[in-house]
């Protein structure tokens, strides 16, 4: 017997909507383990191909999304200088839900509950398929960089620097 379809999020019935072909890809959640990285090597794809969706405040109490690669870190000061902000900081994680109605993990800029404007990272263009949150933790969206940027409005920019990895 076939397993059952992942459930249809608000993000999948917006892409419905606009007639963008996409498949859902469920995955095991980690909750001890919400990164890109872990994400990509449940689903398959290589973690650059992997975008993850950060909620941020700028300097003048404005929240906006940027969506960056699973292999990158957001670069805060690129990503003020392309929004024409002075400053921008990760948003705190208590607002994160209260915000857009996702948790951690399944944060994603379509059917969020209030409309920030998104940036994504320009690298977005060089793949022929991205993954993206589909709005709950353990379920990805499949699609191509356009159709994402036709859903969402995204603005492209640089928006990343190298990941750093702490030791220990």
């Amino acid at each position: 017997m076939k397993p059952a379809p992942p459930p249809k999020t608000n993000a999948a019935r917006i892409l419905d909507g606009l007639n963008i072909p996409y498949e859902l890809r469920a995955y095991e959640v980690d909750p001890e383990d919400l990164t890109a990285l872990s994400v990509a090597r449940k689903i398959g794809l290589p973690r650059e191909q992997v975008f993850k969706t950060l909620l941020t405040l700028t300097n003048t109490g404005d929240h906006l999304f940027a969506v960056i690669p699973g292999d990158a870190e957001l670069d805060l000061k690129k990503l003020a200088h392309a929004a024409h902000f002075k400053k921008a900081d990760l948003a705190s994680l208590k607002d994160v839900e209260p915000l857009t109605g996702y948790v951690r993990g399944g944060v994603t800029v379509m059917g969020a509950k209030k409309a920030f404007a998104a940036f994504a990272d320009e690298t977005i263009e060089l793949h022929d398929q991205i993954s993206i949150s589909a709005g709950q933790r353990g379920l990805q969206l499949l699609l191509t960089p356009a159709d994402y940027l036709r859903a969402t409005h995204a603005t492209l920019a640089d928006l990343t620097k190298p990941l750093t990895v702490k030791a220990g």
